[in-house]
């Protein structure tokens, strides 16, 4: 797997997000869902990484938005046939590594309560709740987490 900083625009990076989505669409009411869309994902305040499988072909994607005072993580996704083989880890850790090369000391994610596989990954990589944080209000349906680096 090679993961590299991609743009969001292009039709198989697209499909994911729009995949990504759906999902979250099944899963909360359209105010509990919090999804950046492609123009915000190319600001120049994002890290956009896009995995690849040794065929070339788009597996997962996750964002770094540079926030004042912190990164935010956002739009991780990894394919249904990527799933298993450590894809989102590797993303995350990519995005943790340019988030302490950029001098970032905090970041913070939100994420639903009912994706216990992100959770479980985001506990594993030492991130811990926190309170609501940025523009976010609290929600019962939200779960926001925070990694000091």
């Amino acid at each position: 797997m090679i993961i590299n900083t991609e743009t969001p625009d292009q039709p198989e990076v697209r499909a994911m997000l729009d995949k990504l989505d759906t999902y979250c669409a099944a899963l909360y009411p359209a105010e509990s869902n919090h999804l950046m869309d492609i123009a915000s994902l190319m600001q120049g305040d994002v890290l956009f990484l896009v995995a690849r499988d040794v065929g070339g072909r788009a597996v997962g994607c996750a964002a770094l938005v540079n926030r004042s005072g912190y990164g935010e993580i956002k739009r991780v996704y990894v394919e249904e046939a990527g799933r298993g083989r450590g894809v989102a880890r590797k993303l995350m850790e990519q995005l943790i590594m340019f988030a302490r090369m950029s001098g970032l000391q905090v970041l913070k994610l939100e994420t639903g309560i009912y994706q216990p596989e992100a959770i479980a990954l985001y506990e594993g990589l030492g991130f811990t709740a926190c309170q609501a944080f940025g523009e976010y209000q609290p929600d019962p349906l939200n779960l926001y987490m925070e990694k000091h680096l």
